[in-house]
């Protein structure tokens, strides 16, 4: 089913069954007041998977994904709720979002962005090695053919493809510093490039 699994929908019917017996027990003497107790119960309940069922159109329109907005030589990156600054660049003509880093020396790709944009092959080689927060971490070294991002397009860009655990890609220096300032103000990222 989508978004809602097996199990949560046999519990919330548990759940329902039980209020509507809990009502009827309670109320046996007026059946007209356990009815109405009954249809306000039952708004709730619908009122809830509805919620429940909608919560990414919900969270999408009170925290909107980030936007960048670019115009000649610069980029501007707003900060999401989260507190991080996030950018969608074009690996190889395919969307890639990443989280800005700057405590990471160069651009590294999780796996999955990798085998999407055509940079993992059965042969690359995991021979480098990465400290992260998580451990040590085996890379590859890979070269991007292009790289789009906003307004400003580069050719075989140098990046790592990380082999652990990694919940997205990340923009670290190696890229940062192909822009000429990079500067952190009221709550947004600004990226130049003269």
């Amino acid at each position: 089913m989508n978004g809602i699994n097996i199990e949560s929908l046999v519990y919330l019917s548990l759940l329902g069954t039980a209020l509507v017996v809990m009502v009827f027990v309670r109320g046996r003497q007026s059946i007209g007041k356990s009815l109405q107790h009954l249809a306000i119960w039952a708004l709730i309940f619908l009122g809830a998977l509805a919620a429940v069922g909608l919560w990414s159109d919900i969270r999408n329109t009170v925290a909107p994904r980030q936007a960048v907005f670019a115009e000649a030589g610069r980029i501007v990156l707003p900060r999401a709720p989260d507190g991080h600054y996030y950018a969608t660049l074009g690996i190889n003509g395919v969307p890639t979002r990443f989280v800005v880093d700057t405590g990471a020396t160069s651009m590294v790709l999780s796996r999955d962005d990798a085998a999407r944009t055509g940079l993992l092959s059965d042969d690359l080689p995991f021979f480098g090695e990465a400290q992260t927060a998580n451990g040590l971490v085996r890379t590859a070294p890979v070269r991007i053919d292009t790289v789009d991002f906003g307004p400003f397009a580069d050719r075989h860009v140098p990046a790592h493809v990380n082999d652990g655990e990694m919940f997205g890609s990340l923009l670290g220096m190696s890229y940062l510093q192909r822009f000429d300032r990079v500067q952190i103000e009221g709550g947004q990222m600004v990226l130049e490039r003269d």
